[in-house]
């Protein structure tokens, strides 16, 4: 019966051990750790019997690395259909692009002399070409997630709340500016944005005394969509972290419940 409890709250420290979030300043594994010390275990010998009871649970060290893997996938798909759908930008005050900073003089003065539309036009329509462009993300996120070695996985467990976003941000931004370009390109075109640009700036430079202004339409949508991205791919982790059975997959209820 000794046996069978300890057994029981060795699974719990295991638990713990892997699934913890952080508070306090400390990672999970550290969390478990002091679970298992409280049974006198420390060093190797929780690490040990940790890895005992996980796998008296009937899971291997690679399930536990895939539940991870498969909790990331199921929060990034979440974040490319929440984002890629009509005013997943333009109506979210959170990641909503505005028009360049140095465009925001043009806006001033044409707002004065009653062509607000031009530029609310323009703002629609760049959040559209973001909207556009986020399936991009759904492969390379996917990319990231297949290249995670063991240590990654070791890493984001023991990181802060952010650590497998900011492994995507280093893993995925060059690719991921790369394959949003042309489709930001495409789609500024297809909405007519590069035209209302051309008729805003045209009416603008009408006006007396008003510097010269260019902006980079697509740079500024890039930057800005990939923030909107990464933005909710942190909440998404934050979410897994806390309560991972919601991201539900037979995977994931296997590694987590």
């Amino acid at each position: 019966m000794i046996k069978k409890y300890i057994g029981i709250w060795l699974m719990l420290g295991a638990f713990f051990l892997l699934v913890v979030p952080v508070h306090a300043g400390n990672s999970w594994f550290e969390k478990g750790t002091d679970s298992l010390k409280s049974f006198g275990l420390t060093g190797e010998n929780a690490g040990d019997v940790a890895t005992d009871a996980v796998s008296g649970a009937g899971l291997s060290v690679d399930e536990i690395a895939a539940g991870l893997k498969e909790a990331l996938r199921v929060g990034s798909e979440n974040v490319v259909q929440q984002l890629s759908a009509t005013d997943g930008f333009n109506t979210d005050n959170t990641i909503h692009i505005p028009l360049p900073e140095n465009l925001s003089m043009v806006k001033t003065a044409l707002d004065k002399v009653g062509y607000s539309s031009l530029t609310d036009d323009l703002e629609l329509k760049l959040n559209r070409a973001a909207e556009a462009a986020v399936p991009q993300a759904k492969k390379l996120f996917q990319d990231a997630i297949s290249a995670m070695t063991f240590e990654d996985v070791q890493a984001i467990y023991k990181g802060a709340d952010d650590a497998a976003t900011q492994y995507f941000k280093e893993k995925m931004s060059p690719g991921l500016a790369s394959v949003m370009k042309p489709v930001i390109d495409k789609s500024l075109s297809e909405v007519g944005a590069v035209q209302t640009y051309d008729t805003m700036m045209g009416q603008y430079k009408t006006l007396p005394f008003v510097p010269d202004v260019k902006a980079n339409l697509t740079g500024h949508v890039v930057d800005r969509g990939m923030d909107g991205i990464f933005h909710y791919m942190a909440l998404e982790e934050k979410a897994i972290r806390q309560d991972p059975i919601k991201r539900t997959t037979e995977l994931l209820k296997k590694v987590f419940n």
